[in-house]
């Protein structure tokens, strides 16, 4: 049990970079980016490709760079040729398919098992100390830590300012001499960065690379967000983008229940769903309640007057 918690913890830390990526395009920007799974793929294989070629830092400045491709790509088509952000993201996640392909040479797989990477590097930093087990939670740890201050940072600067308008009222952003495309563009390639990087790390953590690493990935950051939203959706960014943390690790701990029940593989695209439901629909239950409350309290009331007559 104790691996098992280990290893959600080691996946909750990694895809809550994408969780943050969703944070920033879909919280701040308005922006539901569908081409999630293929761009988590995209920086998987690249920085695979990098690594593979010896050189384990670099990989990761790659993959980032192929993430702000991908969301440039998209961006442009929703902004300079009018596109639909829903079927941006879906052309460019279709056609990401036929380019990991290319960037993996053709293969569905590559193997990463006498690859240095990241993580060994780290974990030979880290041997004889108390942390040298847990050197992929560090690692990851550290990436989300410096992730989420750079968020709170660049969000507080003109331009991530100017973000944060363009997802509220792009109109009150354009009468204010902003262009909301630029807004647009910037927002899109940085969420995308960092969604390659959190494919990347996964990687290079699991020593391999499949062409499906990253479906469903979509799914999962959404839910995981959404979870974050319910433990806090108001105060500063840092507090917000940590709850987007907590909510990936949460995501992650039901996926290990689900495991230690000896739950088949194949069902755990339904769970995935099953959370996403749930996060979705209770904050609005949530707020039913009072009403309902009130109703059944009438009701009840109306009941015990018929019987006293």
């Amino acid at each position: 049990m104790a691996s098992i918690l280990q290893t959600a913890l080691e996946l909750g830390l990694i895809t809550s970079l994408t969780v943050l990526a969703l944070f920033l395009s879909y919280s701040m920007l308005n922006v539901c980016d569908l081409s999630t799974d293929g761009c988590f793929t995209l920086g998987a294989a690249v920085g695979a490709v990098v690594a593979i070629a010896g050189h384990p830092y670099l990989s990761v400045l790659a993959a980032m760079c192929a993430g702000v491709m991908s969301g440039l790509v998209t961006a442009l088509l929703q902004t300079r040729l009018g596109v639909d952000s829903l079927l941006a993201g879906i052309i460019v996640n279709t056609g990401l398919y036929s380019v990991n392909i290319a960037v993996m040479g053709g293969s569905s797989l590559l193997n990463m098992n006498k690859t240095e990477t990241v993580f060994t590097r780290l974990r030979g930093a880290l041997d004889g100390t108390v942390l040298a087990g847990a050197y992929k939670s560090v690692a990851a740890l550290l990436a989300v830590a410096l992730v989420i201050v750079f968020l709170a940072l660049f969000l507080r600067t003109r331009l991530g300012l100017a973000i944060r308008a363009t997802g509220n009222n792009p109109d009150m952003v354009r009468s204010s001499s902003i262009d909301p495309a630029f807004t647009t563009i910037v927002g899109l390639c940085v969420a995308n960065a960092f969604t390659a990087l959190s494919g990347c790390l996964l990687a290079q953590a699991q020593k391999s690379v499949s062409i499906d690493l990253g479906s469903g990935m979509v799914t999962i950051a959404l839910a995981s967000l959404l979870i974050g939203r319910g433990i806090s959706d108001r105060g500063s960014i840092p507090l917000r983008a940590v709850c987007a943390v907590l909510g990936a690790l949460i995501f992650r701990f039901v996926y290990a229940v689900a495991l230690r029940f000896n739950m088949p593989a194949f069902m755990l695209k339904l769970v995935s769903s099953v959370i996403v439901i749930v996060a979705i629909s209770g904050p609005y239950l949530k707020s039913r309640c009072p009403e309902l409350h009130r109703r059944l309290t009438h009701e009840r009331a109306l009941a015990q007057g018929k019987e006293a007559r």
